[in-house]
């Protein structure tokens, strides 16, 4: 899987398809990396899909998310509620993957949690329409 670039922010994922938007987490994710990735991004996927099928690869603790980036990432899941369709979240802490497995049956659309080795797996998943 090759990534835009390799900083520590919020980078978008190639080679998935147009209808999925992927990005990885790496170190301190910010309101700006929001701003400026997340939200760009999901509104592309709406305006040409009217539905969300999303990847997020978590490679950094969910504590280097400033408060910044949090209040933005509940405003970009408020403000595209109904579009989600598909959401896989990748990886390593078992505590993330659970509340997203959970947090699937309060949302609409479905959302899963893969470990960081199970990465072709959730690309897979998160690929196939429902």
């Amino acid at each position: 899987m090759k990534y835009k670039n390799l900083r520590n922010m919020l980078s978008p994922i190639d080679n998935l398809p147009p209808y999925v938007f992927g990005v990885k987490a790496d170190g301190e994710v910010t309101a700006d990396d929001l701003k400026n990735v997340l939200l760009p991004g999901l509104e592309a996927l709406t305006a040409k899909y009217d539905e969300i099928y999303y990847l997020l690869v978590l490679d950094t603790k969910v504590e280097n998310f400033t408060a910044g980036a949090w209040l933005q990432d509940a405003f970009a899941g408020i403000k595209h509620l109904t579009k989600w369709k598909k959401m896989a979240i990748v990886t390593d802490q078992k505590a993330v993957e659970n509340f997203t497995d959970a947090f699937s049956y309060v949302t609409p659309g479905e959302a899963k949690g893969f470990a960081l080795n199970e990465l072709d797996a959730a690309i897979t998943w998160v690929s196939l329409k429902s």
